[in-house]
């Protein structure tokens, strides 16, 4: 599962950083929930097939079925049966003997159904339960998580039809344990079983379901039967349906279909967002070493998704923010979509091929995913692209401080779903990362290999991955997994240098002033001398640790961790000096990075602005546009330097980001003179630019932004959107409402967040009192719906500031409004 949290609750209002307010909402420590050792679910019976046959209500939103589900004893004999059915009408329980069903006893408490069977069984005897049921998903309530919004498996979306542009579908969703409610099961990830589905549906639409179409069938009453048969064992939570009016691209890999289901309205941009997929399949099938092991793979994008896409078994589901138009993923070099369709691929071996035995060991399945994106980034877009994304995943998961308590793999926790974390997602990729350079790359992709094939089509945990990783590298590996697996937090480092030149000796302390033990670290330490560069490589192994080695010459740089390995807080005492030289002479991105981030601090100095200069120019986007931001421009000496620069790339670069983001820096000086530049990058395809040119046109001709953001409305989206969003926000009135209203309803939270200021601002000075009071209530719906995540008091304070505005119009319904929100959104 790839979840979208981070990404959606990423942003500000005034100071505030969601990111902050979600890392406060952990379980308390002395949460009762977190003493239960959460122990693998003991097999008493093994599922071997299920078969289902449903049909759906869509007025009702029921779905009735019919399964036969047969299992065998795992060791010990038994004579009753337990299943997960959540939330069901349970009609018949029977034993088929010989072709009929012979009724059995069963109890049932609306969670799980215990079934007396009709004799006692052995391990190697298998039987066939028939199950006659009601699923009523709609009835059934679930907790969900910041990874998944509800868990009740399966969704009916717009089945009446009375949502205006929003398309009638079916779909469910299993992780972690959501498919018992629609069919009896159980519902474990240390179970699998092969199944058959048959889906009775409006003969107009399409199904999808796991492994391949067996048959079609068309009824005589408007209704065709889809059977879905998937012969290979997987997990009951990666079971899928997906019912309604699709497209279907097909494409091949090896042999096997590759397809894409989409809304009508994309499906002529199929290819531009999901035509990488066998290049993918490619790539990763080689470098594991295990061809992609289902008969079909199939991505199909639906409405109202309840977290980022599903890996399941052949059939992945996205959520709809990947459907994007051609001239939408002009701006997507790397986004949340493709990362997206990557990860979920990569769990087609780390999760579905090979599953995790339990929640406590979701490592195995997650980490891996995650760092899958890395491992595409630099396949396919260059080791500066790799080294990105893995950063980005560092410090993810470095902001959280709650985290630091947590171990990869746990078996405490307050529910399952608090596993879908940034210790489990970005933590363990990165600890992925430094055990792939600790290995090498032909050890650790061995180890994979190994690792899949002795546990194919069943169950692995941490410890089984630690013994393939050793069987492939001849390295004892414990040491590395009770820290990183078995133990929490990361190095908290202070690094500090000392040269001797009358020994010509360099010392590097190295002090770990994290709580608990050492953390063992292999490092490398790059030293740059009399013009060449040699690597030195230590281990340290206390809190406290002085590294000590001689150089004939004082060195210009002693770049610890060489590689940019380390998944830890550093404080880096290096000079700025040092830090000019890195920028220049270390070839990694985090070294670059580094440097722009501590020259960017000291723009007066002129090592540190002919980095930033430099740096505007860097080989790598997303580094130039980090110098682009940090460009001081009230700085004479930076804005001399650095104008001609921004004004080259907003006319050449070939990345419509950073052009975007030169536009931004240099729409900051306000000058008039820029007015045909942004006016010229209006013409641009990209949203990104033109939102860019629009929003910076704003700053030096507000009258002629807001006319030309009317031409712009229609078929306006991503940042060319925000962009009229926030210039009808702060200079339009009454008749620019009804547009800023609707957008920021229908935004995603960033969109939200960027524009709450002006937004509040616009619902101040609006002359319809119930255009105000709308808006008033729209910031409450907000913050009540992100309250979870503390972001109350800020809401409050921007509510605050509307009441005044909105008093001296004598808007008393927008007033008491507010008033009566105001507690709620207050208290903890």
């Amino acid at each position: 599962m790839k979840t979208l949290y981070t990404a959606a609750l990423i942003g500000s209002i005034s100071a505030l950083a969601l990111t902050s307010a979600i890392a406060q909402t952990a379980p308390a420590q002395d949460d009762p929930a977190l003493k239960i050792y959460r122990e693998t679910t003991p097999k008493y019976s093994d599922l071997v097939h299920t078969k289902l046959d449903v049909r759906f209500d869509y007025k009702k939103r029921y779905m009735y079925g019919k399964e036969w589900v047969t299992l065998k004893p795992h060791f010990y004999p038994t004579d009753s049966l337990s299943l997960d059915a959540k939330g069901m009408d349970l009609k018949t329980i029977a034993i088929v003997k010989n072709g009929k069903n012979v009724p059995l006893k069963f109890t049932y408490d609306s969670l799980v159904v215990k079934i007396q069977l009709d004799r006692t069984y052995r391990n190697n005897e298998s039987y066939t339960v028939y199950i006659d049921y009601t699923a009523k998903p709609n009835e059934f309530k679930a907790q969900g998580s910041m990874a998944i919004t509800d868990a009740k498996g399966l969704y009916f979306i717009n089945p009446d039809g009375t949502e205006k542009d929003k398309p009638t579908q079916i779909w469910t969703q299993g992780e972690t344990e959501g498919s018992s409610v629609w069919f009896p099961t159980i519902d474990k990830p240390n179970q699998k079983t092969t199944d058959e589905i048959s889906m009775t549906v409006p003969a107009k639409y399409v199904t999808l379901s796991n492994g391949r179409l067996a048959s079609q069938k068309v009824n005589g009453d408007g209704t065709r039967t889809d059977t879905w048969k998937m012969e290979l064992p997987h997990s009951p939570y990666l079971f899928m349906m997906a019912v309604g009016d699709f497209k279907i691209t097909k494409d091949t890999w090896k042999g096997k279909e590759v397809s894409y289901y989409l809304e009508p309205k994309y499906a002529p941009y199929a290819r531009d967002i999901f035509g990488f997929t066998p290049e993918v399949m490619e790539f990763y099938s080689k470098t594991l070493g295990v061809d992609y092991p289902w008969n079909k793979y199939s991505q199909i994008v639906v409405r109202d998704y309840v977290s980022g896409a599903m890996e399941n078994t052949s059939a992945t589901l996205h959520g709809d923010y990947v459907q994007a138009t051609k001239r939408e993923l002009l701006d997507d070099y790397y986004g949340q979509g493709r990362s997206t369709i990557v990860h979920e691929l990569f769990h087609q071996w780390f999760g579905d091929y090979v599953t995790a035995e339990s929640w406590s060991n979701l490592t195995v399945n997650e980490s891996f995913a995650d760092f899958s994106e890395t491992l595409w980034a630099e396949h396919k877009y260059g080791k500066d692209a790799g080294d990105a994304h893995i950063q980005d995943d560092r410090q993810n998961y470095l902001s959280q401080p709650n985290l630091r308590t947590k171990d990869l793999v746990r078996f405490h926790y307050h529910d399952k779903e608090d596993m879908f974390d940034a210790v489990t997602y970005q933590k363990g990729g990165s600890i992925l990362y430094m055990l792939r350079n600790y290995l090498g790359n032909a050890a650790f992709y061995k180890g994979l290999n190994i690792y899949l094939k002795s546990n194919a089509f069943k169950n692995g945990e941490a410890h089984q991955l630690r013994l393939a990783l050793e069987e492939a590298s001849g390295r004892d590996l414990t040491w590395f997994f009770n820290q990183w697996y078995f133990g929490a937090g990361h190095p908290i480092l202070n690094i500090t240098y000392k040269w001797d030149d009358a020994t010509k000796t360099q010392t590097v302390y190295m002090n770990q002033t994290q709580d608990g033990d050492a953390f063992i670290l292999p490092i490398a330490i790059d030293v740059y001398a009399g013009g060449k560069m040699e690597r030195k490589k230590f281990w340290v192994r206390s809190k406290t640790d002085s590294l000590v080695f001689h150089s004939a010459v004082k060195p210009s740089l002693v770049n610890v961790d060489g590689d940019k390995m380390l998944l830890a807080k550093k404080t880096d005492n290096k000079t700025l000096e040092e830090y000019v030289f890195q920028y220049f002479n270390a070839p990694l991105y985090l070294d670059r990075f580094e440097a722009i981030t501590a020259a960017a601090k000291k723009q007066t100095d002129a090592g540190a602005r002919k980095v930033i200069i430099a740096a505007i120019n860097d080989k790598y986007w997303e580094l130039r546009i980090k110098a682009i931001k940090a460009a001081d421009l009230t700085n004479d000496n930076v804005r001399n330097d650095a104008q001609p620069v921004l004004v080259k790339l907003v006319q050449t670069d070939p990345n419509t980001l950073v052009r975007a983001a030169a536009i931004t820096s240099l729409g900051k000086l306000k000058a008039s003179g820029m007015a045909n530049l942004f006016k010229e990058a209006l013409k641009s395809e990209s949203y990104a630019v033109e939102g860019a040119a629009l929003a910076a046109l704003a700053q030096i001709e507000p009258a002629n932004a807001m006319s030309l953001a009317k031409t712009y409305e229609k078929g306006s989206n991503g940042a060319l959107k925000d962009a009229i969003l926030t210039t009808y926000a702060t200079s339009g009135s009454d008749e620019q409402w009804a547009y800023v209203y609707n957008g920021f309803k229908e935004g995603q939270p960033q969109t939200q967040f960027n524009l709450m200021r002006n937004y509040a601002d616009m619902i101040g000075r609006l002359k319809n009192n119930a255009y105000a009071l709308e808006g008033v209530n729209s910031i409450i719906d907000f913050g009540n719906k992100y309250k979870k995540y503390g972001v109350g008091p800020q809401v409050v304070q921007i509510l605050n500031g509307v009441k005044e505005a909105r008093q001296k119009a004598g808007d008393t319904a927008s007033v008491n409004a507010i008033d009566k929100a105001v507690p709620d959104l207050s208290a903890k």
